[in-house]
């Protein structure tokens, strides 16, 4: 069983780049293993070290002052490939929750299948989101997936958000697919039993 979601609040990283694409989320160099072990050592692997293996000092992830597992991405995240890798890196860092305007539809899923809530907000809620996290890095953000709200707690500013009743329910009670199945085989058996 993973952990359950109800309410999370906590310090994000603010990412406010559009169109980051799976492909920079997780170099394809990196797809070959089969495991998701050790994949969050490499997340945004080509902007966070240089060629030889020196840090960026100024990207967000190697910046201290930004820390949190919430991340704040700009608009259209996820583009690109459909690989899974990607959501297993970003899970795999720490980051329980993205948000942005818009996700690939892919990119999505996967994280919905990986324990990462995807959050997708208004255009001006998340500009007001970035311009709050520079000013303030310590400032946070409360998720609530219970009530799906997400909160800017320097603005107290709320916005609903969308989720699939199915993947709300497997993440507040921490089931993933083949979690939900067992929990349910007694209704599955049943169910068989009636159609014989």
């Amino acid at each position: 069983m993973k952990q359950k979601f109800n309410i999370i609040t906590s310090t994000c990283v603010p990412l406010p780049l559009e169109n980051v694409d799976t492909d920079q989320i997780i170099p394809a160099r990196f797809l070959k293993a089969t495991d998701k072990e050790g994949f969050g050592d490499n997340l945004f692997r080509d902007w966070r070290y240089r060629p030889d293996g020196s840090i960026v000092e100024d990207f967000v992830l190697n910046d201290p002052k930004y820390k949190g597992c919430i991340l704040v991405a700009g608009k259209n995240f996820g583009s690109g490939s459909s690989r899974e890798h990607a959501a297993w890196a970003i899970a795999g860092y720490g980051f329980r929750v993205v948000i942005s305007s818009f996700f690939a539809d892919i990119h999505k899923n996967n994280e919905l299948n990986n324990f990462v809530l995807p959050v997708q907000v208004t255009e001006n809620f998340l500009q007001e989101l970035f311009q709050t996290i520079q000013q303030n890095p310590d400032t946070q953000v409360e998720v609530n997936l219970s009530n799906q709200t997400v909160t800017n707690k320097a603005t107290g500013h709320s916005e609903h958000f969308d989720i699939n009743g199915y993947k709300k329910h497997c993440l507040m009670n921490g089931l993933d697919d083949i979690d939900f199945l067992v929990a349910n085989k007694d209704k599955i058996e049943e169910w068989e039993r009636q159609r014989k």
